[in-house]
């Protein structure tokens, strides 16, 4: 793609954000659901790589399904991936007492009580539910702030636009990008904040290894790191819909570090029971698991690469 081409999709992929969090919002709300359910069904029936992707996914956590309840599967996960977009494009209007009810967080305690003990916490997600909604609860409810990492994305005003969302939400945002942003999270844990990772794919070299779901995929070494040079509590939490209006959500218990071993071996074994806390919430929930792109290492080229 030419770089005229390149600016031409990224202006074009910034103002169709823009109007979503413009217009979407001012929508009533049956209709919004309406509007999103209608866009998620025709992209599933389009069957684009994003769909056969997730399917290709779906089929390694729910291996005895087959064809039908696959395309069962991948429908109401484009569907919950839309309802995603919705709830972030309209969460900017919500009022704290519709964050707080539309979200039912169980074993809340374990975030609470390692917060108060003041030695910081990580709370790591997958790809599931809406984590923007669980952010903005635990802001509004909680009322404590937090800091987050998120991806550079192209064009730079489109990662702008998501910077400004996610700070109105109340969170603190740093760019993914070198390593300022670990020496910034570890000392908000120090000081005894709370830092939230999506934490269930990692492509890059620095990626631990870990068995999900019976074959070997990466996932970030951070949560694990940090954890360990700063003492702060590491806890996975996991998020799903049931049906109803109110995204439910459970905070597992906290990952211990191993007693022994290097560095990297524990992090290798916090990460991996990072990886199977994913794996159990995602295998109840596998049509609420946004994951449209490759994560496996057998899904990607001897370099690392997607195919």
């Amino acid at each position: 793609m030419s770089a005229g081409a390149s600016d031409l999709k990224g202006r074009l992929t910034d103002g169709l954000y823009g109007l979503g969090w413009s217009a979407v919002k001012t929508l009533p709300e049956p209709a919004a659901a309406r509007l999103f359910r209608t866009i998620a069904d025709q992209v599933w029936k389009r069957r684009g790589k994003s769909v056969l992707r997730l399917e290709s996914n779906l089929a390694r956590v729910v291996p005895d399904a087959g064809p039908e309840r696959l395309a069962e599967l991948s429908k109401a996960g484009m569907r919950s991936y839309m309802r995603y977009w919705m709830e972030s494009f309209r969460l900017p209007t919500w009022t704290p007492e519709r964050i707080k009810a539309s979200i039912d967080v169980k074993d809340a305690h374990h975030l609470t009580e390692g917060l108060d003990a003041g030695n910081g916490v990580i709370i790591a997600l997958p790809h599931l539910g809406n984590w923007d909604l669980a952010g903005a609860w635990v802001t509004t409810d909680l009322k404590v702030p937090f800091t987050t990492v998120a991806e550079r994305l192209e064009p730079a005003t489109l990662y702008d636009r998501f910077v400004a969302y996610r700070e109105g939400l109340g969170m603190e945002v740093l760019p993914h990008s070198g390593g300022a942003a670990f020496g910034t999270l570890a000392r908000r844990l120090r000081a005894g904040g709370l830092v939230c990772l999506v934490a269930d794919r990692d492509l890059s070299a620095s990626g631990v290894e870990v068995s999900f779901f019976g074959s070997t995929a990466r996932m970030p070494a951070g949560p694990a790191l940090l954890a360990q040079q700063t003492g702060a509590l590491l806890m996975p939490v996991t998020l799903w819909y049931d049906g109803t209006p109110v995204m439910k959500a459970r905070v597992h218990p906290a990952v211990e570090a191993p007693a022994e071993g290097t560095r990297a071996e524990k992090t290798s074994a916090m990460t991996q029971a990072l990886a199977d806390a994913f794996a159990g919430g995602i295998a109840e929930h596998p049509e609420d698991w946004h994951m449209l792109q490759r994560l496996w290492l057998d899904d990607l080229d001897p370099r690392g690469a997607p195919k």
